[in-house]
């Protein structure tokens, strides 16, 4: 099985695809969906995660979240929400060791109960009861 990061898979963008791009980051459509229009956001410099991006890296990623939204959004009317996340070293679930932002559209039954959300990392946390 080929390493993502020897070289880093991100680094390339020629060898990842992108749909767009600005100066400090691009955003490529997952090879690996969650569910149909999945997205990653990734910065240009190889930073191993989001507390090592500058102001101006999260910004431009931002940019790029708010544009691959809008466009899911025009081209995909069943999408309803959204799961925007990264994952911060291994015991988070990170396997490519350069920053990336996932942004996993979400459709009306994609799951049984969503609530709870991205707390479905710890599947016993992700399902609670307010307490009044």
């Amino acid at each position: 099985m080929k390493d993502p990061n020897n070289p880093c898979l991100f680094c390339n963008i020629k060898q990842t695809g992108y749909a767009y791009e600005n100066n400090l980051a691009y955003a490529s459509y997952d090879s690996y969906p969650v569910t149909k229009h999945h997205c990653l956001i990734i910065p240009k410099r190889h930073m191993i995660d989001y507390f090592y991006l500058s102001k101006d890296e999260l910004l431009a990623c931002n940019d790029l979240i708010k544009i691959i939204k809008n466009e899911i959004l025009d081209k995909d009317h069943t999408v309803k929400g959204f799961n925007l996340g990264t994952n911060i070293g291994k015991v988070s679930g990170q396997s490519i060791f350069h920053c990336h932002f996932h942004l996993i559209p979400r459709r009306e039954g994609d799951a049984d109960n969503p609530q709870g959300g991205v707390r479905s990392v710890i599947p016993n946390k992700q399902h609670y009861k307010r307490n009044s």
